[in-house]
């Protein structure tokens, strides 16, 4: 038998190795994940439009392709359920792989799909077929990647280490805003035709990337004893709609404050910005690209202090937040000025942040171990259909019939009261329920001989 089996010093070290390396594969992985999906949400915006449905009107083309993205958000759910059976039956790390493999496969797809003046109506379709693919994919990255940085965690620390994978978004959204201005910059006036194709045909190498990370991670602790013991869920879906359905539906809801507003800045906001205020459009993916970096220190710090304050406290300032915020974001945007639009930009995602920061561990700790991919993964991601995925289509259907930003504001405000709502009616949370990561790092090593 090998020295770090019986020497604690040697195990406490193994762990910390595992840890850390559960964490960084978590973090690179959601990255490339959001990545891939931000860039949709980019595309959407600049390029779509006229790329895939040229013979509606601007408005039109906007609401069309914004359509088409909300078909991703709605294949979420479905990719929560798939990959949350899987991942509670099998375990996180394998689930993980497929979800990689799938998202990117999508992406790099739509860096290769011919335009409307190729294929007619069919590039739509297709394009739609491939924006499914991935929020399928994307749908079931969330759960393991949060669960797999969190269950190699101590109990204390949890806020701050399923807020790693959250840090996934901010880097994903740098990423992918600064990939497209710097192929707007290389190809000049080719970026409309075929320059925007490169940043989606980039993601076959960051797949990779991501794929040779993952597969040099450990099973989480957590599910490896639930494994040993023989608790494995044989439906873990049907368990948790069954028995904890009023902690999915709670989940999804406290998620109103916080995505909804979300896609409004960082994806309605350029388009509000390049037609409504006649602002340039690389200077606002500048401010949008200034923006999500901040997020890569104020994520983890906000989660880190859900660990001083409480979750519920936490995540409940941030939607206070984002409801006093609702008005004065699109006072500083209307303001037309560049400083003051930057501000506008940046204190957005400050707020967003507030809530993004807590919010894996106060979703994921409301479920079991055994069911926790499926319950956690369900919850965040049904958000999409009533959150994420209609708000810039909400917002541009408001702002096409009023020529005004009063009623978005308050559409905010109303995501935020819901979301209050549904925070104070989330059941306690079950961080208890854990397993000490020395020990299981141990089990494991030791079942393998």
């Amino acid at each position: 038998m090998s020295s770090w089996s019986t020497d604690p010093g040697s195990a406490e070290r193994a762990t910390r190795t595992a840890r850390r390396r559960a964490v960084f594969a978590s973090t690179v992985g959601t990255t490339i994940e959001w990545y891939d999906f931000f860039l949709y949400g980019t595309a959407a915006a600049l390029i779509f439009p006229h790329t895939f449905f040229p013979g509606s009107s601007p408005t039109a083309g906007v609401l069309e392709s914004f359509g088409t993205q909300f078909v991703g958000f709605a294949a979420r759910p479905v990719g929560a359920a798939i990959f949350g059976h899987y991942g509670d039956r099998i375990g996180r790390k394998a689930t993980l792989v497929a979800t990689l493999i799938l998202m990117g496969l999508g992406t790099t797809l739509i860096g290769v799909l011919p335009g409307h003046a190729t294929l007619g109506i069919w590039a739509a379709v297709l394009l739609t077929v491939l924006r499914l693919i991935q929020g399928v994919g994307v749908g079931g990255e969330w759960g393991g990647s949060v669960l797999l940085s969190m269950e190699w965690s101590e109990r204390r620390r949890r806020g701050l280490m399923a807020s790693w994978p959250q840090v996934g978004v901010p880097l994903g959204l740098v990423a992918s805003t600064g990939m497209v201005e710097w192929m707007q910059h290389v190809t000049g006036p080719n970026f409309d035709r075929w320059g925007w194709r490169i940043p989606f045909l980039a993601s076959a190498i960051l797949v990779l990337i991501g794929l040779y990370v993952r597969l040099r991670v450990m099973e989480s602790p957590d599910f490896a004893a639930v494994k040993a013991e023989q608790r494995v869920e044989r439906l873990p879906v049907l368990r948790v709609l069954r028995e904890q359905w009023l902690e999915v539906i709670t989940s999804a809801f406290v998620r109103l404050s916080e995505q909804a507003p979300f896609y409004l800045f960082v994806t309605f906001v350029l388009t509000y910005g390049v037609t409504h205020l006649k602002q340039d459009r690389g200077v606002l993916l500048d401010d949008v690209l200034i923006a999500a970096a901040i997020g890569l220190v104020s994520v983890p710090l906000f989660g880190h202090l859900s660990d001083l304050i409480g979750r519920k406290t936490m995540y409940g300032i941030g939607i206070v937040a984002t409801g006093i915020y609702a008005f004065p974001y699109f006072g500083l945007l209307n303001t037309g000025r560049s400083g003051l639009i930057l501000l506008a930009i940046i204190l957005s995602l400050v707020v967003h942040d507030m809530q993004y920061g807590p919010q894996a561990a106060l979703i994921a700790e409301n479920f079991g171990i055994n069911v926790r991919y499926s319950g956690a993964g369900l919850g965040y991601q049904l958000a999409s259909v009533i959150a994420g995925g209609p708000a810039p289509l909400i917002a541009a259907a408001i702002l096409d019939s009023t020529g005004s930003s009063t009623w978005i504001s308050v559409y905010i405000i109303g995501c935020a009261v819901l979301a209050l709502a549904a925070l104070i009616l989330m059941p306690r949370t079950r961080a208890a329920d854990a397993v000490d990561p020395e020990r299981s790092f141990v089990g494991q090593h030791t079942a393998a001989r």
